[in-house]
């Protein structure tokens, strides 16, 4: 990944499309009292693909028309990024093809051939799926786009960032879901550059701790599995670019049970009212954990996806 400049970020905000950026931001009494401190809750869930990627995708696309690179474009997604994706593709008549896991989530899926992507299913997990749809690139001499390598998805998911540094009162902290790193390195960066006080901390789930692991020894470390409920940020095999870029962007990172994640898409769905998936809820899971950490400062934390079926919203939600 390359570097992700502030100035990169904020020309970025002036082309992607109007209707992902300027999302929710606010405090909630409710949810304050619960944790016991304040907690900035930037909602990236109301928009057409119901999370964030549709910032970072917008930008990459636009990129690519930019490059005239806009032919047939291939890519894999656990389902967020492909929703992006497609929508972005589609906005710009681009053809897409989507690589997916065979246990991918069927509303996810449902979501993309709704928006005009081909789907092919590969593999058990999204790494899985990511290495088939890489070699297909290549064989066809296809574009192949790649969440959190392309450096485009972390400078769309920076305007979040800069959004962020906006709020009336300095943030102390963010925290991030953490899975291939756009999210958090766009969100560092500008922070950065816009709020050098404010710490940076990534959430994974326990289930899946490459990131974390080759985070803290400054190298690839890859897992067998990523066994977590937490799909979107189910990694096994990390980026060295995303990583690279997390040297500088990332100050800390905390792990997340998904028994501790389904408390907070519980808590978020009685207090703030919204609907969580669980990547998008493990920033509250981890105010919840280490709230001590917190008491007395202004933390903030993205609620990024909310992609569930409805039989994960009656299992999840309402036991």
């Amino acid at each position: 990944m390359s570097h992700i400049s502030l100035a990169t970020i904020e020309k970025a905000a002036q082309v992607i499309d109007p209707v992902f950026l300027n999302s929710p931001q606010f405090e909630l009494d409710a949810l304050n009292d619960v944790l016991g401190f304040q907690l900035v809750c930037k909602l990236e869930t109301l928009n057409p693909v119901r999370s964030f990627k549709g910032r970072g995708t917008s930008w990459l696309v636009a990129q690519l028309q930019k490059r005239n690179q806009s032919g047939q474009v291939v890519c894999a997604s656990a389902g967020n990024f492909g929703q992006g994706m497609a929508y972005a593709c589609r906005q710009a008549a681009i053809d897409l093809t989507v690589f997916a896991a065979t246990t991918a989530n069927p509303l996810k899926l449902e979501r993309m051939r709704a928006l005009g992507a081909e789907l092919r299913l590969e593999g058990d997990d999204f790494d899985a799926a990511k290495e088939a749809a890489r070699a297909y690139a290549k064989t066809s001499n296809l574009t192949f786009v790649e969440d959190a390598r392309d450096v485009e998805t972390a400078e769309g998911a920076g305007t979040i960032g800069l959004e962020l540094s906006r709020y009336p009162e300095p943030l102390d902290a963010v925290l991030v879901p953490l899975g291939n790193g756009a999210l958090i390195n766009g969100i560092g960066a500008c922070l950065k550059a816009k709020s050098p006080s404010t710490r940076v901390l990534g959430v994974v789930a326990t289930g899946a701790p490459a990131m974390d692991l080759s985070w803290r020894a400054n190298e690839v470390i890859t897992t067998e599995t990523a066994d977590t409920i937490a799909d979107g940020i189910g990694v096994r095999l990390p980026i060295a670019e995303a990583l690279d870029a997390m040297r500088y962007t990332v100050d800390d990172i905390v792990q997340v049970t998904d028994t501790q994640i389904l408390e907070a898409m519980r808590l978020a769905h009685k207090t703030v009212g919204v609907v969580l998936e669980p990547a998008g809820a493990v920033g509250l899971a981890a105010a919840q954990v280490y709230k001590e950490r917190f008491r007395g400062k202004l933390a903030a934390t993205v609620m990024c996806g909310s992609n569930l079926t409805p039989e994960q919203m009656t299992n999840w939600l309402f036991q």
